[in-house]
């Protein structure tokens, strides 16, 4: 980030890659101008509410369950109160919230209460008028499939008038943009920035499985929650692909003009691809015993598209000279992501959005210093170094994705199948509270009167 320059947002136009001139914006759609609408409510049924298993013990999701159980009609916009608004993207404006008469399975404190929400308001007349209606339905769609412990989980959605509402998870950290700029000389340390890469990196690897390549990386859309943990966030310049998963093991006998973890032989697993647009859920009735040194890999390695989006200093060579792209952008983001946080800018950041790209296109890798300060430092930069190749057929990941980035040795030390269960560092900025959690035991009768249908946005 290059302090007092240009604004950082999220799209890219076609005249801004072939002039590199034009400058983005990020206008906000729903303004709070809109506060005393009349809404059709069009309310989530306790039907449409799936089970997320690693929400299953999460207290704000339960008591929005036993809420929707509750009215049995489902939860509409009368149910939450609107407190403040605590975000704005180019598609939606995102309102601190929370559930209406809700003293009965949650605290009454401010400070303890942990049943807030998050609720993305997106206004679907002014996404017509901008022609972004495919991007706002293809969030909702990668929203609506996902389950993880890194990802954003919806705990209710619902039409009101011509807005459509999303209810998700309050992460209360803010995000690492802001908490960048709060940490001494606006970096976070090396084992902090390790912490969050190694999550980002678990999120991408769930993404990728699912064919979905992610296009927005940057600390701006990586949230932090209460417990420390991150949350990505933003995904309506997501790309929907498919991802054929595949087990490889060594060769019994490799190349010798390639090094051992270099040459597998790629074994299809399963005969038809994972795909971003099916919901499928990865079970398996039978549990298999997986050999040492054997990599599961299930990357969108086909994956094309041509479209100019994301972030400027975050694009890939690729996409900032106008070229097709791939699964290897969200790899190249990840370098600069994990730059930034360690070095508090990027490493390709110019005066203009020109000179950014102009930059990102022939300008060589460099660091603050000549020599590294440490083993971990030295890691970070040989990471940072594959992950910011120019040539994305040559980019670390562009493979076998983040099978061949899990055992770079900046990872070292990190079970990163376990990462989930690590305490996350202490940075300062950022105030952790004890996650409130509850079993899951929805209440399924109903006390209250049947909704009006009709209401008042009361945003304040």
């Amino acid at each position: 980030m290059i302090e007092g320059g240009f604004g950082r947002d999220s799209e890219l136009s076609l005249e801004t890659v072939n002039s590199t001139q034009s400058s983005m914006s990020s206008d906000s759609i729903c303004s709070t101008s809109f506060s005393r609408l009349s809404f059709d409510l069009v309310p989530t049924s306790p039907e449409s509410l799936s089970l997320k298993p690693h929400r299953s013990s999460d207290f704000a999701y339960s008591a929005i369950l036993s809420a929707t159980f509750r009215r049995k009609t489902g939860l509409t916009f009368h149910d939450f109160h609107l407190l403040r608004r605590v975000g704005a993207g180019d598609i939606g404006t995102v309102y601190l919230c929370r559930l209406r008469n809700s003293d009965d399975f949650c605290g009454v404190g401010e400070d303890d209460d942990p049943c807030f929400y998050a609720m993305k308001v997106v206004d679907k007349e002014a996404v017509a008028l901008k022609k972004k209606i495919h991007r706002a339905e293809m969030e909702r769609k990668i929203l609506k499939m996902l389950d993880h412990p890194f990802l954003p989980t919806i705990y209710a959605e619902f039409e009101a008038s011509n807005f459509s509402c999303i209810v998700m998870e309050f992460c209360s950290g803010g995000d690492l943009h802001s908490l960048r700029h709060k940490q001494p000389h606006k970096r976070f340390s090396l084992t902090a920035s390790r912490f969050y890469a190694a999550e980002v990196l678990v999120a991408l690897e769930y993404l990728h499985m699912l064919g979905i390549i992610y296009r927005d990386l940057k600390p701006e859309n990586v949230l932090v929650r209460s417990d420390g943990h991150i949350m990505l966030s933003d995904f309506d310049l997501s790309l929907c692909s498919d991802a054929i998963p595949a087990v490889e093991s060594p060769d019994s006998s490799p190349d010798p003009a390639f090094p051992p973890a270099l040459s597998y032989t790629r074994t299809p697993s399963i005969s038809s691809p994972f795909s971003c647009l099916s919901n499928r859920v990865f079970r398996s009735k039978k549990i298999q015993t997986v050999q040492p040194n054997r990599l599961f890999v299930a990357e969108p390695v086909g994956a094309r598209s041509c479209s100019f989006v994301g972030t400027h200093e975050y694009v890939s060579p690729e996409v900032a000279s106008g070229r097709s792209h791939g699964n290897a952008v969200d790899w190249w983001s990840f370098g600069i992501f994990i730059y930034e946080m360690i070095y508090g800018r990027t490493p390709f950041a110019g005066p203009s959005n020109e000179a950014t790209l102009r930059n990102i296109i022939k300008k060589p890798l460099t660091f603050p210093t000549a020599t590294p300060s440490s083993t971990l430092e030295h890691s970070a930069r040989d990471l940072i170094s594959g992950l910011l190749n120019k040539n994305p057929t040559q980019r670390l990941g562009s493979k076998r994705g983040a099978a061949d980035i899990k055992k770079h040795p900046f990872f070292k030390g990190i079970n990163l199948a376990l990462v989930r269960m690590l305490t996350p560092p202490e940075v300062p900025g950022l105030k952790l509270r004890k996650q409130k959690t509850t079993p899951l035991c929805p209440i399924k009768g109903s006390t209250t009167s049947s909704r009006q249908s009709t209401a008042s946005f009361d945003c304040f």
